[in-house]
């Protein structure tokens, strides 16, 4: 199967509207709680999360986002390729990083309507509690990110 991407192809829709000037307030506190949530996160594990639940939620804009800054903090081309298929690529990712991963598809799904036991024990037996805290704060924040872009109809490269 061979397919053809032009910039054109990327930027064929067009936004629906345009959050930041249309509702200026709620865009100022998305801004802070975005920076809010990063704090005390290792960059290279907030991007990873952020590109996983961009991944789930199929949102282009952020995957784009989220795909260039992890490279320019130094992350490989063959993990950013291989993080949809986090489970399998074990020797890719260190046990933190699939524990933040496994916690990131079930806030992110909700699949069973709750977080399981079990996602939730294995984050803790990696993360302090002020540490998962700040991960469930970065999570829900790019859920939040995800469904303003694909709401809006953000794609790449368009702001």
């Amino acid at each position: 199967m061979t397919t053809n991407h032009t910039t054109e192809n990327a930027t064929a829709h067009t936004p629906r509207l345009r959050m930041a000037e249309l509702a200026p307030e709620f865009y100022k506190a998305m801004i802070a709680l975005d920076a809010a949530s990063r704090k005390g996160v290792d960059p290279t594990l907030a991007e990873l999360v952020k590109i996983r639940a961009s991944q789930l939620n199929h949102c282009a804009f952020c995957l784009d986002m989220h795909t260039r800054d992890a490279r320019k903090n130094g992350e490989s081309e063959e993990r950013i390729y291989l993080l949809s298929a986090w489970e399998e690529a074990a020797g890719f990712f260190t046990e933190k990083e699939r524990a933040a991963l496994a916690l990131t598809e079930a806030v992110t799904v909700l699949t069973d309507g709750f977080v399981p036991d079990e996602v939730y024990a294995r984050a803790a037996a990696h993360f302090e509690e002020d540490e998962i805290a700040q991960l469930i704060a970065l999570i829900i924040t790019i859920n939040a990110w995800n469904r303003i872009a694909v709401t809006t109809r953000l794609a790449p490269g368009q702001v």
